[in-house]
């Protein structure tokens, strides 16, 4: 076998591509991270700035995004509330992702 040949392994439960799927795929969590970027957004300004999203997932969503610490949240204990979202260290470590995704989007669709 070749030196630079890679081996690819089964794809089961312990499979770095299959839980990095399980965290990342859907239809809007890399949209919801790509939007927070390196600011702090409040839930209306995510909301604007994704075209298409209900209210239901984008809380599904964002919960989901805290819950695995992509996403932080901080409430203000304001009438009416006020949330605030910003992205941790592991939801910045994303954005090389986000980055190939959107070259391969620019190149090829």
């Amino acid at each position: 076998m070749e030196k630079n040949q890679k081996i690819i392994l089964q794809s089961d439960e312990n499979c770095p591509v299959r839980k990095s799927l399980i965290i990342l795929s859907g239809k809007w969590r890399l949209l919801i991270v790509f939007q927070i970027n390196e600011r702090v957004l409040r839930y209306g300004e995510l909301k604007r700035a994704i075209p298409g999203i209900s209210e239901k997932m984008l809380i599904q969503e964002l919960n989901f995004l805290v819950e695995h610490k992509f996403v932080t949240k901080k409430s203000f204990p304001e009438i009416p509330p006020r949330v605030e979202y910003s992205l941790t260290k592991l939801g910045l470590d994303t954005f090389p992702i986000i980055d190939k995704l959107a070259a391969f989007g620019l190149e090829n669709l």
